[in-house]
């Protein structure tokens, strides 16, 4: 569930670490136990990266009265009816900062073949576009809502390095596991809503008491400026009130879960920094070398069965 740029968890799966298998049944498990949870009056989002789509949870997520919010890659194809030929769908890629949407019959191949509506927005500076796919009518949705499915990555810091350290357990029984994200789940609860009650109710800045050649106020701003992001997630500014309760030894406070309004627009791209760069640059060259060490294989792969059949 997401709230205010914060992820909190409310069903989860863990399973032993290098054992394969496919991870559809305890989706469908986990979705199961969801189903009935939310109002009748919530528009639901179920949102999703491009590594995680797959047709049943699109279908899985309609049946439970939810609405499929999923990224798909650019590189495929779709129609805009039965009678029309597919064609890839980069040639409706809207001018930046707009975007597009229409009802289609997505992916050539017919047992992947989904009746959707598409949704391909893109803005100055991002690295890619998005390509989203939906049950909502083209003129209901707006491809900025995908900005809200990050907040799962600032939920993965939270519990990680940024909040409760769970990186520091080195756990390795499942059930063990569990009962303990049962604990951070419910702490995160508690912290998100204090920090997202605080949110809304900002100090008043005294910064025009001090002298005039003070830091703090000439590094102050105006405060007519744009807008600016969030400078402490929720859950931490959750955890320093309650740590400011306890040691001034006053009632803990309990917080609400506050709503915010959904994006209508995509915000411009931050310019990177000089370590980011060469931080993409490594990356990019480390998927090279993945690259050609996949070819590779595959060349040696296919030489095999060369010799193989050659002496067969």
């Amino acid at each position: 569930m997401l709230v205010r740029g914060c992820a909190i968890p409310v069903a989860w799966k863990v399973l032993p670490y290098n054992q394969k298998g496919s991870w559809q049944p305890h989706w469908n498990g986990l979705l199961e136990a969801l189903r009935g949870s939310s109002p009748a009056d919530w528009e639901v989002l179920v949102l999703a990266d491009r590594g995680l789509y797959a047709r049943w949870l699109y279908q899985k997520s309609v049946a439970l009265g939810w609405h499929p919010f999923l990224r798909i890659n650019l590189a495929a194809k779709a129609r805009l009816d039965e009678h029309s030929p597919f064609v890839w769908i980069k040639q409706w890629l809207p001018p930046m900062g707009e975007q597009w949407a229409g009802q289609v019959e997505c992916f050539a191949q017919k047992q992947s073949r989904l009746c959707c509506t598409l949704v391909l927005c893109q803005q100055e500076g991002y690295e890619q576009p998005w390509v989203i796919v939906t049950d909502l009518l083209p003129t209901e949705v707006q491809g900025a809502w995908y900005r809200m499915r990050y907040w799962i990555e600032g939920g993965f810091k939270d519990f990680k390095r940024g909040g409760w350290g769970w990186q520091h357990t080195k756990m390795l029984d499942p059930e063990r596991a569990e009962r303990l994200w049962l604990a951070m789940a419910v702490a995160t609860l508690w912290t998100v809503a204090v920090g997202g009650a605080a949110e809304l109710q900002p100090p008043t800045p005294s910064h025009k008491e001090l002298p005039p050649t003070h830091v703090a106020r000439l590094s102050a701003g105006s405060g007519h400026g744009p807008e600016r992001g969030r400078e402490l997630s929720c859950l931490t500014r959750g955890r320093l009130r309650l740590l400011a309760a306890v040691l001034r030894d006053e009632p803990l406070p309990q917080g609400r879960l506050e709503p915010q309004a959904w994006a209508t627009s995509l915000p411009p791209a931050r310019k990177p920094s000089a370590a980011a760069k060469i931080k993409e640059q490594q990356r990019l060259k480390q998927r090279e070398r993945q690259r050609v060490k996949r070819r590779r294989r595959k060349a040696a792969h296919r030489k095999g069965k060369g010799k193989g059949k050659k002496a067969a």
